[in-house]
């Protein structure tokens, strides 16, 4: 049986790919499934310094799997809070572990699909992208986040247009609102994802996984509580392997060795 998500690690990069090119990478109970496996044993691996989601063949992922979940025999919504809360946990895994994530959109993204792509800290697309939020097409709402990320990639006004309208954005566009980082050439995609993957699994993950909750956590705090949290977390760095690791390396005028200070 064909494995619904392929998860390869190699060098610090664990490589995650939706897996059912044939029905476009929509996600079936199996499939999320398997997505939370595999951001289990990213978040929980140590050899794991950053992580890749693409999807396999044309498309990154088209959303839920409708035809599956329209013919359970446990009913329409109890199937979808099912795959739903799998996909939470997924999706909130990734979030929250303490290394950086890169997604490549390798093809058209929808419903959960959409959610899924722009959850990268990094997200790179290829020319062929598009993006539609695709739930009221169905009578459906947003899930695996699209709400919490929406607004804060690309602001309210533009979030309520992309969900309420329906309407797709083509990657170009997705690059200029800030919905995805960048768009490389026709081709690139895997190289230009190789490439940033291995420069971030080479840095110092612990302080990325830092300042990505940082990030996170900034919508909610106001300034002054904002700048507690950067206090104590730039003080923890100073005093971690890889904080000693990048001054010992600047003041001695050479590259630092964030691998070898984090096996330290």
């Amino acid at each position: 049986m064909t494995q619904p998500v392929l998860l390869d690690v190699s060098k610090g990069v664990a490589r995650v790919t939706l897996n059912r090119p044939e029905r476009g990478n929509a996600i079936n109970q199996l499939m999320a499934d398997s997505l939370l496996d595999a951001a289990l044993r990213c978040s929980n691996n140590p050899d794991v310094r950053c992580v890749v989601l693409t999807g396999a063949g044309k498309m990154f992922s088209v959303g839920g799997d409708i035809g599956d979940f329209a013919d359970s025999s446990l009913g329409t919504g109890a199937t979808l809070g099912r795959l739903a809360g799998t996909l939470l946990q997924a999706m909130t895994l990734f979030a929250s572990m303490k290394k950086p994530m890169i997604c490549l959109v390798n093809g058209p993204a929808a419903g959960a699909g959409l959610s899924m792509a722009i959850s990268g800290d990094i997200v790179i697309a290829d020319p062929s992208a598009h993006f539609t939020a695709a739930y009221l097409g169905i009578g459906l709402t947003p899930d695996g986040g699209m709400t919490w990320l929406l607004p804060r990639l690309v602001g309210m006004r533009a979030a309520q247009d992309i969900i309420l309208t329906n309407r797709r954005i083509g990657a170009s566009e997705a690059a200029d609102i800030g919905l995805v980082t960048r768009v490389v050439k026709e081709g690139d995609l895997e190289r230009e994802g190789s490439d940033v993957a291995d420069r971030l699994a080479s840095g110092a993950v612990a302080s990325m996984g830092a300042a990505r909750r940082l990030l996170q956590d900034s919508f909610g705090s106001g300034f002054a509580s904002q700048m507690d949290r950067e206090l104590a977390a730039i003080a923890t760095a100073g005093e971690s392997e890889e904080g000693r690791e990048g001054i010992s390396a600047f003041l001695g005028r050479r590259a630092p060795d964030f691998r070898r200070a984090s096996e330290e």
